[in-house]
């Protein structure tokens, strides 16, 4: 860009700029355009308001009322009642009451203006209009849209169930023996934050069962069938039955004669389950982290997934699925499909912190699919809802529920990564499960179960005690190797002697991380099992409350910047003890190391990192951070004893034999060494040519 395309640029710019400022409105007309903004806003309210009261129960809306009355009300009292609303017949008219925001609304007084508030009368007719609306449009359904709301009570011993007859539905699931931090009772389900519903089609109608109020029939203690009878002899329930001393419940569609409602070209059901996730645990926030909702792929080979944990996420699946699930930290609600659902779009959305809800609930979700239908068969789609806890040999003995496949219940439980999950699955719970059987108390269980854990690693440990008092043995001569060849140019040579050093010593400087990588995978499959275990729920040991939440000694109100999210407004003693014995372990292994001169910020590294768990650690599970400080705790015991059993002069016995036997080069060993030649012998080419240049 040349000079005068700049200048001209500058010149149009201040150009426009003068215009707009010569031409700007003066106060005097921005106070005009302000009063006739308002003239106008106030005209619109007038009018809303003139139309508000021109708004009347004409002649037409009564004969629909009437219509309505004659083909839907009861039979024996020429009225009918619906939520809000209750009309009659009264001689050759129609009379009746609609309740609005508490205020009952006599039909009377809607059929002339000037006797209500605008705004009550217009909602009070809406209603009234929907209301007929509803039934003209639902046809051979619109019996069913009035009703009373009944509830059926079963259980066994680990569930039970209130199924209410309005949309013939479960509305609500109470786990026995399990207590919420603000409840006697968990409630997977409740009548005011869940609802599921089926839409059966024609080609031009659609027939929510929300909507509708079944005929509820108690069959036996465990089964209760809710039916909806139709037009022409037809009909279409909905029946339970609890399994015995168990979480799931079969639920089945019924139907007779649909053929009369519903045409045989018709081959979907929509299927439709909202949920507002209540909370149970009294740390919201490691809660909140893991409620999510999971799905499982169809076939043997069907993978479990799931949308993400962490704020709101939705996604659209088009293959076929075999169950559903909403799940939070320790309880899951899953619908288990006997065939499968056609695809699915789901939805989870995070509460806003500002919300009144925020404190009460974690999420709210929605599940969309269709199932496969036929007006013919009188069986078109059953299930199994699995409404219990998240424990692992209880969803284990429903995963061969279904004939065909493994349900995989068990991934409702993050246990992590495949390798951390095998470790979790084959042995640590496995042997968690066992000490439970002998041992009342958890805390002692977690005791147990961390000395067997350390008793199994125990040869690594000796394996990385015995690297490291070599490599301590061997620093003296380390250093006379470093100040041999003190300059840059002899790396080599100085990395060559060292390793010819270890190699005739016997000794490995990864010989003492090795044992410790081999362990990490339990370390970390440890992580991943304290947080998710539901044993552990409620159990309390030393001044610990519960060994599944935090173990707060000290409370705040205030927020710590940047650290808060992971650290809470708390202390956890167990978190405090296993940094201090971090601390002090870290301590220990520096001292039986040898020290690097040429990175001094490391010593200071290693004692940071304690401190960062202590942040990260603080809001986890207590049973977690326990469990961490007697594995420290035990691992410096072994160190002790390995010193005190460990004579450092057999240590420099052994290295010395060593150092005497041939020692025959391995390949590996002989092209290092070869390239390393190689590389000093163009390193003193290369300086040749600098010092002949010169």
């Amino acid at each position: 860009m040349d000079k005068n395309t700049i200048t001209g640029l500058i010149l149009m710019c201040l150009v426009i700029t003068g215009f707009m400022w010569l031409n700007k409105p003066s106060e005097e007309q921005l106070a005009e355009q302000r009063r006739a903004q308002a003239e106008k806003v106030e005209q619109a309210k007038k009018n809303q308001a003139v139309v508000a009261e021109a708004d009347t129960l004409s002649a037409e809306d009564l004969n629909a009322i009437k219509a309505v009355l004659a083909q839907y009300g009861d039979t024996s009292t020429h009225s009918l009642n619906a939520e809000g609303v209750s009309l009659r017949m009264s001689g050759g008219g129609v009379e009746g009451e609609v309740t609005v925001d508490g205020k009952v609304v006599s039909l009377a007084s809607m059929e002339t203006t000037g006797k209500l508030d605008a705004k009550v009368q217009n909602t009070a007719i809406n209603k009234l209009r929907e209301l007929v609306e509803g039934y003209v449009r639902n046809g051979a359904f619109a019996s069913h849209l009035s009703g009373k709301a009944e509830t059926i009570t079963i259980a066994n011993d680990s569930l039970r169930l209130e199924l209410s007859s309005k949309g013939g539905v479960i509305s609500r699931a109470t786990l026995l023996g399990y207590k919420a931090y603000n409840a006697p009772n968990v409630d997977v389900f409740t009548p005011e934050d869940n609802n599921y519903s089926f839409t059966l089609n024609t080609n031009s109608q659609r027939f929510d069962t929300k909507d509708f109020y079944f005929i509820p029939e108690q069959i036996n203690d465990s089964t209760v069938l809710m039916s909806l009878n139709l037009d022409g002899g037809a009909k279409w329930g909905l029946r339970y039955t609890l399994i015995p001393g168990s979480y799931m419940v079969k639920m089945e569609v019924v139907q007779e004669k649909m053929t009369n409602v519903i045409p045989t070209n018709i081959t979907i059901m929509d299927f439709n389950w909202t949920q507002k996730m209540a909370r149970h645990e009294e740390g919201k926030m490691f809660e909140e982290r893991n409620s999510a909702i999971y799905f499982k792929y169809a076939g043997k080979d069907g993978d479990v997934k799931y949308l993400k944990e962490s704020g709101s996420d939705s996604k659209d699946v088009q293959d076929r699925i075999k169950w559903f699930s909403t799940k939070n930290q320790f309880f899951s609600a899953a619908l288990i499909a006997d065939s499968y659902f056609v695809g699915g779009q789901m939805q989870s959305d995070e509460i806003s912190k500002d919300s009144p809800e925020y404190a009460d609930y974690l999420k709210t979700m929605s599940i969309t699919s269709q199932l496969e239908y036929s007006s013919e068969n009188p069986n078109p789609a059953s299930f199994h809802f699995y409404l219990g806890p998240n424990k692992y040999h209880v969803l284990s003995s429903y995963d061969k529920y279904s004939p065909d496949e493994d349900l995989k219940l068990t991934h409702l439980i993050p246990l992590g990564w495949k390798l951390f999950r095998w470790i979790n699955t084959g042995v640590i719970i496995p042997i968690f499960n066992w000490l439970g059987k002998y041992i009342a108390n958890y805390g002692i269980i977690i005791l147990v179960l961390t000395i067997i854990i350390k008793i199994v690693l125990s040869p690594f440990t000796f394996k990385s005690y015995m690297s490291q008092a070599k490599m301590r043995l061997l620093a003296p001569d380390i250093k006379a190797i470093n100040d041999k060849y003190p300059d840059q140019a002899d790396a080599l040579k100085r990395q060559q002697k060292t390793m010819e050093l270890y190699s005739r010593a016997g000794a490995n400087p990864m010989g003492g991380c090795l044992p410790m990588l081999l362990q990490m995978p339990i370390l970390i499959a440890m992580f991943t099992f304290f947080p998710s275990c539901i044993e552990l729920r409620g159990q309390s040991f030393l001044w610990a409350q519960d060994l599944s939440a935090p173990d707060a000694i000290v409370r705040w109100s205030g927020q710590i910047p940047f650290v808060t999210n992971y650290f809470g407004n708390h202390l956890s003693l167990f978190c405090l003890l296993m940094t201090v014995t971090n601390i002090a372990y870290t301590y220990l292994t520096m001292q039986s190391q040898q020290q690097s001169q040429a990175m001094p910020g490391m010593k200071w590294m290693m004692y940071l990192m304690p401190i960062m768990f202590l942040v990260f650690f603080n809001n986890y599970a207590s049973g977690l951070s326990y469990y961490y400080f007697v594995s420290l705790l035990i691992t410096i015991i072994q160190t002790y004893a390995c010193r005190a059993f460990v004579s450092e002069e057999k240590v420099r016995a052994k290295m010395a034999e060593n150092a005497k036997k041939p020692k025959k080069k391995s390949g590996f060993m002989a092209r290092l060494e070869e390239a390393q030649r190689q590389q000093q012998a163009m390193l003193k080419e290369q300086e040749r040519r600098n010092k002949k240049r010169n």
